[in-house]
């Protein structure tokens, strides 16, 4: 719930930027800076997540998320109020900020969830279950914002209806979440002490694997967080409505939670983590291609919607499978701290992306806009992102190729778990260690 939520009010204005930008009276890289400020504070915030996983504990670090995510959810209802109208945006921007910094505490601890409280056959699921929900909270935001809002004056209704979820998810936390770790360990591995924070850290430096998984899931996340903020402005000038980009942005991630729940299912009967992340990057990078060229065409709904779902499935079935490989391959690194690295890695080539894209994208020329879901003011001058999206396209041409050729690893947590396992059933349970005789066989 908590992941659900967060995401949620990340993404609830950009299927309404139009809207948004009209409501709060600012441009359209105002309305984008509202998405933009979740990856810049995951960046700093990150870090201290990652710690206080490690550190600390995992109840602490989602009470921590529990707290800024409502405190930000309120502070955004209040912007929507008319006593604040002169200052508005401000309100809305930091509560938007406050939400930013719950994130990192949120997101981050599926991976040590995972690995803490479930058996090596259920990890992946257990992973792929707690981190879908964040692209479930978006897509419940891509469906419910641009039916909420019709009109500028749906705005407040639209940021009281997602206080609902974030107050449920912050009274479950503080209630329910009563411990870090279960009375029993479900594995080897996670009864062992992880390595201190910035022990692992140093090690992760010189971790060739990491670093593959570390760039190129970081583009894939990247190249994901701004098509979903950028979609409305991508699909809008071409004729498209609110409601099919918001239909677009719900189908990728709907599709998208099919394909990593499919994805976690695999790993977790077959352990084969490295050929399902590599099949799954080539073929979102072949999706991506064909949502970009033809997304720059009037009437074409279906090829369209069918392209941005195939973009959906491929690419969320790498999220689980790549952070579980991410374990595998740093074990014994604490999974606070190497999932954590890994969402970062998203959230900073995210930011470099959309910055990017924000300016090199141009202005469309007037004779080829249609204002089907702009308000009448036409508050967002329309861009042209015909050759932005065919760059986006080769990036993720780019980092599929790389994963695919040059990263290959060796499973360390299961090598690790099935030679403490071995040594039990030969009757050394003194060996039955993850450190010391089984790293030196």
């Amino acid at each position: 719930m908590l992941n659900l939520s967060n995401a949620m009010l990340w993404i609830s204005f950009s299927p309404i930027a139009d809207v948004t930008a009209e409501f709060y009276h600012v441009d359209s890289m105002s309305v984008n800076w509202l998405s933009l400020v979740y990856l810049i504070a995951c960046i700093p915030f990150g870090v201290v997540a990652s710690w206080l996983i490690d550190s600390v504990g995992l109840r602490a670090s989602l009470l921590t998320g529990a707290v800024f995510n409502i405190t930000g959810c309120v502070i955004r209802l209040i912007s929507g109020m008319a006593f604040v109208s002169n200052h508005a945006f401000l309100f809305a921007m930091i509560g938007q900020c406050l939400c930013a910094v719950a994130q990192p505490f949120i997101l981050f601890a599926p991976t040590k969830m995972a690995a803490t409280w479930f058996p090596d056959n259920q990890r992946a699921t257990a992973n792929t279950m707690a981190s879908i929900s964040n692209p479930v909270g978006i897509l419940i935001a891509n469906i419910v914002s641009p039916v909420i809002v019709t009109s500028v004056k749906n705005v407040p209704l639209m940021l009281q209806i997602y206080t609902g979820p974030t107050a449920l998810a912050a009274v479950m936390t503080i209630f329910g979440v009563c411990s870090s770790v279960p009375p029993t360990p479900p594995t080897a591995s996670a009864a062992e002490i992880s390595e201190p924070f910035l022990k692992g850290l140093k090690k992760i430096v010189k971790n060739r694997p990491y670093w593959i998984i570390f760039v190129c899931f970081g583009i894939g996340m990247g190249l994901f967080t701004t098509i979903s903020t950028y979609i409305e402005q991508i699909l809008c000038p071409r004729g498209y409505s609110d409601k099919f980009s918001g239909l677009c942005g719900a189908l990728m991630v709907g599709c998208g939670i099919l394909g990593a729940g499919l994805a976690g299912l695999i790993v977790d009967k077959t352990k084969k983590f490295e050929e399902v992340a590599k099949i799954a990057f080539l073929l979102s990078a072949l999706s991506s291609i064909v949502f970009s060229v033809i997304s720059k065409y009037r009437d074409m709904d279906v090829l369209i919607a069918a392209s941005i779902s195939t973009f959906g499935f491929f690419g969320f079935a790498v999220y689980p499978v790549v952070l579980e490989l991410g374990v595998e391959c740093t074990f014994p690194i604490s999974e606070g701290t190497s999932g954590g690295l890994i969402n970062m890695s998203g959230q900073i080539i995210g930011v470099i992306i959309m910055v990017v894209v924000g300016i090199v994208t141009p202005k469309l020329p007037e004779s080829q806009r249609i204002y089907s879901c702009f308000t009448g003011k036409k508050s967002i001058v329309p861009l042209d992102f015909t050759y932005t999206n065919i760059g986006l396209s080769v990036l993720a041409v780019f980092g599929a190729c790389v994963f695919t050729i040059f990263f290959k690893t060796i499973y360390r947590r299961l090598r690790a778990e099935q030679q403490v396992a071995a040594d039990k059933i030969l009757g050394y349970p003194e060996h039955g260690t993850i450190y010391g005789p089984v790293n030196s066989r």
